[in-house]
């Protein structure tokens, strides 16, 4: 499909659009550390349409004109750019949009990364089987700026313990899609899911509350990392 003839998909005055949207946050993201190198990615259900940043770009320079756009409902792409390839996370964001999410964000972040890494050690030493392990932590004022679960009113409490499953690595992106699926299920409750030496996929109702979350989680990650340090335990 003529990118040139889609153009209207993409193109708005407001910053509010999906396409403009995606590439502000991703230059937000990409000033904390998160999509570095090109990694990452984010994408918005808006309508019946789903705008997707491409794979494989520096996403502090992407422009609404790299967005591809795809309708929701068929799987099928209305707009592609020629010379940009579609995200792999494409099937991972479909898995969060097909349980009610508006948006979807993809990050690389450090303190996601360290927080899979310590788990994982935990596990091995312990000789607990690593595969059945989730990052938690609880009496964290921060976990309120998680919601309880999706159908469900309001936000964690600082007495809650707040839960982010981990899955395995994988070589390709789209091939985490199943376990990533398989992880949603066990935990109906969570936004997040983990993804050990990789970083994590959130995802919220609306952009501004899948951003809110990623912010609160990584915060909770980098304390989680320093308590380790100070030999703090992450729950009682």
């Amino acid at each position: 499909m003529d990118s040139d003839s889609t153009d209207n998909l993409v193109t708005s005055s407001d910053p509010q659009h999906p396409a403009n949207l995606i590439c502000t946050l991703c230059r937000n993201f990409y000033n904390w550390g998160w999509v570095t190198g090109t990694g990452g990615g984010t994408s918005i259900r808006h309508g019946p349409h789903i705008f997707i940043a491409p794979s494989g770009v520096q996403k502090e320079l992407l422009q609404p004109t790299d967005m591809f756009v795809m309708d929701y409902a068929t799987r099928k792409y209305l707009r592609e750019p020629p010379v940009l390839n579609p995200s792999q996370c494409t099937p991972l964001f479909l898995a969060a949009f097909d349980r009610g999410a508006g948006c979807c964000i993809h990050t690389h972040s450090q303190w996601a990364v360290l927080v899979t890494l310590l788990v994982e050690r935990d596990v091995k030493e312990s000789g607990e089987d690593v595969h059945r392990k989730c990052f938690e932590i609880e009496k964290i004022e921060q976990i309120k700026g998680i919601p309880k679960g999706r159908g469900k009113q309001g936000m964690l409490g600082y007495f809650d313990r707040l839960t982010i499953p981990i899955i395995e690595n994988t070589a390709q992106e789209r091939d985490l899609t199943s376990s990533l699926a398989a992880a949603m299920e066990q935990h109906p409750d969570t936004y997040a899911v983990l993804v050990r030496r990789h970083g994590i996929y959130v995802w919220g109702d609306n952009v501004q509350k899948a951003k809110t979350q990623a912010e609160s989680l990584d915060y909770i990650f980098q304390l989680a990392v320093r308590m380790r340090e100070m030999g703090l335990p992450w729950v009682s």
